[in-house]
Formats: C-alpha cells, sequence, structure tokens
C-alpha cells in the first residue's frame, strides 16, 4: 500500500481511531431490539449520456428525441417513490450523466502545470462540444427536478461530465496500434450548476447530509421502515481529499449500514477496473483508480456493505472480503451501448440504453435478509426476463457473446445473499 496516500487519507484522529476497530463502532451502534425495515427497493440508474446526447434529437436529425427515455425514467422511478404509494426509498445516478466535454483543460489543472494536446479517437473525445451547456446540461436539470421532493438521491459525476478531455503528450495516441495515449479528465464548473451542494435540489435537505468539493462528493442517509442507512457518492476516480471526507462521513454515522456509489470501479470481469481511459490516476498523485479507492478507503470500513458503479458496458457483480473478514458486494451495470430502439426506429444501431435501469429489492427484516436485483425498461415497460429477445439483442453488441442466453441474463436478474446482515447491523438501525 501507499504510505503516503494511506496517512493523507485516513486524516483525522477520529477517523484513524475507526479504521483501527471498525468492529467497534459497529457494535456499540448496533440497536438492542430489533427495527423493521419492510421490503423496499433502491432505483440504480446507469449512464445516461447517450440519452442526453445532442446528436440523439430529432432537431440534430435523428429519428426520435432520446432525451424522452431519460425524463422516462425519472418520471418512473418518481412515480415508484415510497412517497407515491411504491416502494422505491432512494436512487442513485452512477455517473456519465450526459456525453459532451467542454474545455481542452479545466484551469485548475493548467495551474498545477498540466499540458495537454488533442484527443484522438471517437468524435466525443476529438474537440469541445458547443451543446454540452446549450442543451445536455438543461435536459439533466430538468429530469432530476422530476425526483425533486419524491425522494432522496444521489448523483456522482462520471468521466464524461467532467468540463474538460485532454491527452498527456507523454502519452500521445499511436493510431497504428489502436492506442489512444493516457487522457485525463478535470473541472466541474458544469456539473456543479446542477449538482452543487446549494442546488435547489440538495440545499436544506434533511436527507442530504454532507458533501465535499461543492457537492462532487456527497452523503445522503435514506430510511426504509425503522431502519437508516448511509449512502456516500464519489466522483470519478476519487481524490485523496475525497477519500478523507469519506473517512470522516463514516466516523460521523457509525455503525449505518453504508452503500457507496462511484462512477469507475469494476470491469465486466468482475475484478476492479485498472483498464480506464481516462484513468487520472496514472497522470496524478492525489487521484486514485479503483483498486486504491478499496485499499484506501472501502476496505477500512466494516459498515460499507454495498459498492455501485457503471461506466463499463454489460454487468458484472463480485464479493471481496474487507479487513474485518465481513463481504462488501460490488455491482456495476452500464446499458448505454444498447441500441434496440434505435433499430425500431429503423435508424442504425446507435448506441443509447433502451432505457433500462436497475432495481433493487431489499427484504432484511427475515432470517435470510438478501436483495433482489432487477433490470426493467421504463421504454418497453418490462423487465429483462420478460424480454424473450433480450440476450439476442444485447450480449454480443456488450462484449459477452460466449455466454448462454441464461447466463446473460443472470448478470441481470440475481439475488445477492446477504447473510450475516443481522449480525453485523443488528436488525436495522
Amino acid at each position: 500500500m501507499n504510505t503516503r496516500r494511506t496517512i493523507l487519507s485516513l486524516g483525522l484522529g477520529l477517523a484513524a481511531a475507526l479504521i483501527a476497530s471498525p468492529s467497534a463502532a459497529v457494535t456499540a451502534a448496533a440497536p438492542t431490539q430489533p427495527a423493521q425495515c419492510g421490503r423496499f427497493s433502491i432505483a440504480v440508474i446507469p449512464d445516461t449520456q447517450n440519452y442526453l446526447d445532442y446528436r440523439h434529437q430529432t432537431w440534430s436529425g435523428f429519428k426520435f428525441d432520446a432525451a424522452d427515455m431519460f425524463y422516462g425514467q425519472m418520471q418512473w422511478i418518481a412515480e415508484n417513490a415510497r412517497s407515491a404509494g411504491g416502494d422505491i426509498v432512494f436512487a442513485t445516478h452512477v455517473g456519465d450523466v450526459w456525453q459532451h466535454y467542454s474545455a481542452w483543460m479545466d484551469p485548475a489543472h493548467a495551474q498545477r502545470g498540466f499540458a495537454w494536446m488533442p484527443n484522438g479517437g471517437s468524435p466525443v473525445a476529438r474537440s469541445p462540444k458547443p451543446f454540452v451547456k446549450a442543451f445536455e446540461i438543461p435536459v439533466a436539470e430538468f429530469g432530476f427536478q422530476l425526483l425533486a421532493g419524491r425522494l432522496p438521491f444521489s448523483v456522482v459525476p462520471g468521466n464524461h461530465d467532467y468540463d474538460a478531455l485532454w491527452t498527456d503528450p507523454a502519452h500521445p495516441p499511436r493510431p497504428e496500434e489502436n492506442v489512444a495515449g493516457v487522457r485525463h479528465v478535470g473541472g466541474l464548473i458544469g456539473f456543479l450548476s446542477v449538482f452543487s451542494d446549494q442546488s435547489e435540489l440538495f440545499r436544506n435537505q434533511p436527507w442530504y447530509v454532507s458533501s465535499h468539493d461543492g457537492g462532487a462528493d456527497s452523503a445522503q442517509v435514506f430510511k426504509a421502515g425503522e431502519c437508516e442507512f448511509l449512502h456516500i457518492g464519489l466522483q470519478y476516480h476519487a481524490p485523496d481529499a475525497s477519500l478523507a471526507w469519506a473517512h470522516e462521513v463514516i466516523a460521523r454515522y457509525p455503525g449505518l449500514p453504508t452503500i457507496v456509489t462511484t462512477h469507475d470501479y469494476l470491469h465486466r470481469d468482475a475484478k476492479r477496473n485498472r483498464r480506464s481511459n481516462p484513468n487520472n490516476a496514472v497522470l496524478d498523485p492525489i487521484d486514485n483508480d479503483p483498486e486504491m479507492i478499496w485499499d484506501e478507503f472501502i476496505s477500512h470500513h466494516d459498515q460499507i456493505f454495498m459498492v455501485l458503479s457503471g461506466h463499463v458496458g454489460g454487468q458484472a457483480y463480485s464479493v471481496d472480503l474487507n479487513r474485518n473478514g465481513q463481504p462488501v458486494h460490488q455491482v456495476m451495470a452500464d446499458y448505454q451501448g444498447r441500441a434496440q430502439t434505435a433499430l425500431d426506429a429503423g435508424a442504425p444501431p446507435t448506441s443509447l440504453g433502451d432505457g433500462w435501469l436497475r432495481l433493487m429489492t431489499f427484504d432484511l427484516d427475515g432470517d435470510r435478509p438478501s436483495a433482489s436485483v432487477r433490470t426493467y425498461s421504463t421504454h418497453y415497460g418490462k423487465f429483462a426476463s420478460d424480454v424473450p429477445e433480450y440476450s439476442a439483442w444485447y450480449k454480443e453488441r456488450e462484449g459477452q457473446a460466449g455466454l448462454s442466453d441464461a447466463q446473460f441474463l443472470s448478470r441481470d436478474e440475481f439475488t445477492i445473499d446477504l447473510t450475516g446482515f443481522h449480525a453485523r447491523f443488528g436488525r436495522g438501525r
């Protein structure tokens, strides 16, 4: 482990004491009387960038307005929130809300002496786009206003939500070898224009309990029945200061069952992703890739039982034991490459997402606590298991053609065994 990073991220003595004995905090905070959570769901919203892409709207010559699928997702979550008579008590967006960048480099990295050169590769990366601020960001804001006042929710910045994307001149593209070069992202002016801690979406909300870096990192406490849960949202390749803040949040809420959302974490092979490009940690000593985030934050805290992410087209699930020997369930889903709605409309197979999102339904009150994971399209109005063509539509496009149809479906509809949850947390908090 990198000692410098560990010391920096542990920060305050209170956080260090908690890390030294995480189980003590859980034991001390466990309730003396059983609490009833009831059956409840969390909505996980995978990368929505292709719905908001200005090129995927009728005014740009596309067959239909893909933004309507984004609005449909938000409206469906709002209509199925606990406050509206449904069972969804919390929603989390895993990042990459919109598609395009608006600058080559942000002022903060320029002041630190970073150099840049233009990106190669896809049209998204090749040059900044003018319609980010004029269209994509306003669409995002309107969509999340549909959730406002209905339920607690979180949004974390993915790599596409940063202002700038550039290639490091020391690691340039090599097209002849199909190498894109090493890229970096920076700047959150656009993201914070919608999702800052002073936004009307979050300001004065009792469930929005902490933030860092203006709201790029944030924490929420949500309730299900008599139970409380802590959620921590971390920005893309969270810097040391973000992890130090997250340690402090855990210290302020000891013993609460905790879920972490960050954009880039698992790859499709269910291992923590070290293949990402941009990979901020390659170029910047203050940034942390997924393995570093595990080593320096997640694995230290016994109360973190789940990590949610997107970024990589497809799905993945894995379980690792933290430093106290407790399981951490790690779940990735990203449907941005799905294109059946484009084909339905007679368009080329353009990546959109087809309205798919994740529902995680928790049943914690019985002797066998679990979370049921299902994948639902608000566009088609069906769960994955209700679409006979599901695997034929998607498995090859998502790089999983070698799986049987049943195997592919099982990556989107499965049950997480949370045995040991009661011993770890008591029967709710």
